[in-house]
């Protein structure tokens, strides 16, 4: 066992008042909370050593809900889940478990940078000169966690987040993952963002790592056109009916300059049956590698 993973495995214990976080006692937060589905999440200054970090604090109610969805079947928590990926391109967990009040937090990296759906939503022409690099990052990232043995489930420019010069992004928040094994891939686990959601997530049919194939499609999409592939801005499960009744619009409609590689990689991803999906990023990976500009 290497030093990293000597150092993880002092958090995986029971949480027991022995180890439990005081919160104002350890940390600084933030005033200012960023909500999520299920959690609040806080800037936090270490105050013993100085070290920023980002820190989640679970919804009990959301998180029990979602519980629910897997009972009898032992999903790993969110927290344990983070700790097992440990790749460049993912953001880093550290630890978790629960704090003195009873409220169950995830300590991870803070990247000090903008969300991706940011940048999508301002149209931020600075992406011009990286978009290629970051679209392989993801990839690389989508990997990551498939490797590991998940399936993220909410892939999205969200869960995206770069440095303040856009040179580099890391992935976060597996508050949706789930292992990738047959008890959570059959039909009916309706989660993720429906705009990126896969069709057989929608129709409630079986599912695998290729749902998050096509929620990166989506993404990349979105990055390349500031467009969305079937032309909906609304943000409801019904808007996403229309992913599998007809095909995505042609990206070269909106980039008739894009290099067609791409422009047909990104095609690849989106197909409707998964079996004609792109099988893997590795696979995406592939067929990339000789593309050096995003332009013909």
């Amino acid at each position: 066992m290497g030093l990293l993973d000597s150092l993880r495995s002092l958090f995986r214990g029971k949480n027991t008042s022995a180890n439990l976080l005081d919160l104002s006692a350890r940390f600084v937060l933030d005033r200012h909370a960023y909500t999520g589905t299920m959690s609040r999440f806080h800037v936090a200054r270490e105050i013993a050593t100085g070290k920023t970090y980002g820190i989640k604090l679970l919804d009990p109610e959301k998180l029990a809900l979602f519980r629910d969805r897997f009972k009898g079947l032992k999903r790993p928590e969110e927290g344990e889940i983070g700790m097992k990926i440990d790749h460049p391109r993912v953001a880093r967990t550290y630890e978790y478990g629960k704090t003195t009040t009873g409220i169950e937090y995830i300590l991870m990296e803070y990247i000090d940078g903008p969300g991706m759906n940011l940048l999508v939503r301002d149209q931020d022409e600075r992406m011009a000169a990286n978009r290629l690099p970051l679209i392989r990052q993801m990839a690389e990232s989508i990997q990551a966690v498939h490797d590991s043995g998940f399936i993220h489930r909410d892939i999205c420019p969200r869960n995206f987040i770069c440095n303040h010069d856009l040179k580099w992004l890391k992935l976060i928040d597996f508050g949706l993952s789930v292992p990738n094994e047959p008890p959570y891939r059959l039909p009916g686990n309706r989660t993720g963002t429906p705009q990126y959601m896969a069709p057989e997530i929608i129709r409630r049919r079986a599912t695998d790592h290729r749902v998050d194939i096509f929620a990166f499609g989506v993404t990349m999409y979105r990055m390349l056109t500031f467009e969305h592939p079937w032309g909906t801005t609304q943000t409801t499960g019904l808007a996403a009916l229309a992913h599998d009744q007809r095909a995505a619009t042609d990206i070269l409609r909106y980039r008739p300059t894009l290099n067609p590689k791409l422009a047909r990689a990104v095609h690849r991803c989106l197909e409707i049956q998964p079996d004609e999906r792109m099988e893997s990023c590795k696979a995406f990976l592939r067929l990339i590698a000789d593309i050096t500009h995003e332009n013909t």
